[in-house]
């Protein structure tokens, strides 16, 4: 059987749930799907900002949206998230697992990091996702179809310069987070293999560094040089080809994987 390049990047009819799908990447990814004719199911902490965002992808697109307010840290609000979207249409073809937290406004630095903090950073990054992956993971498997995209970060790869942080008077990458965004990769990883007999396919994408407009120059320029490509990341562009190809037709043969939308930044000295 021989597929069209554009049957295979078709989403046309399928459901999505994007977890902080409401803005920055959550919300380039969910640009992406319903682009390829993807109906979106959104969930998030936040109303307003769902509300918002749910707007704006039925007027641009014209695809079917549903919003649920949740809070992944609690079981049994994902669960009521998953039961409701699957209600929703019958089915949930894919999953993309982006929300989560950095290191907000508390203290960055290991040393003075407060226990409670690096407990709810965990509990957010690494918890919620796996929760997440449970509850729908059982109608997939039920289904004997889906994708499961969790999102990583370079984090997870690789160890951080600080120094570029502290030059330029921006907080520090948490080193729990780090540890969340490795655990997410690790547990892709066996995850794919634990939902392969039931033809799901489970990858992960490690973004690296996005200009949200809101960071020191220095920082900017520091991460620049620091990467094959020569910038940051760009938001409304170089995550929706990443996320719309492990959400199609054409990864199916791709799974237990962790790709990296870096600018080569994880493998440059």
């Amino acid at each position: 059987m021989k597929e069209s390049i554009h049957t295979l990047f078709d989403l046309s009819g399928k459901v999505a749930l994007i977890t902080g799908g409401h803005s920055w990447l959550g919300f380039d990814m969910a640009q992406a799907l319903a682009s390829a004719g993807c109906h979106i199911a959104l969930a998030s902490r936040n109303q307003e900002k769902l509300k918002k965002a749910g707007a704006e992808l039925s007027e641009n697109y014209g695809t079917q949206i549903f919003l649920f307010q949740t809070d992944q840290r609690f079981p049994d609000q994902v669960q009521a998230m998953a039961d409701a979207v699957y209600t929703w249409k019958g089915h949930i073809d894919i999953l993309i697992n982006n929300a989560g937290g950095g290191s907000g406004a508390s203290e960055g630095c290991f040393l003075k990091r407060d226990p409670q903090d690096i407990t709810d950073m965990i509990t957010v990054n690494l918890l919620g996702p796996l929760y997440c992956c449970q509850s729908v993971g059982r109608y997939m498997a039920e289904q004997n179809s889906g994708k499961i995209i969790n999102i990583g970060s370079i984090a997870g790869v690789v160890g951080r310069d600080r120094d570029m942080y502290r030059r330029n008077h921006k907080m520090e990458q948490p080193v729990d987070y780090a540890a969340s965004k490795a655990g997410i990769i690790g547990m892709t990883r066996d995850l794919a293999a634990f939902m392969a007999p039931y033809h799901v396919q489970v990858n992960c994408i490690s973004p690296g560094g996005f200009d949200k407009g809101d960071l020191p120059q220095g920082f900017v320029d520091d991460y620049a040089r620091a990467t094959m490509t020569g910038r940051m990341g760009t938001m409304g562009l170089d995550i929706k080809g990443a996320a719309l190809f492990l959400a199609s037709p054409a990864s199916d043969y791709v799974t237990g994987h962790n790709l990296m939308v870096d600018g080569g930044f994880s493998v440059f000295k």
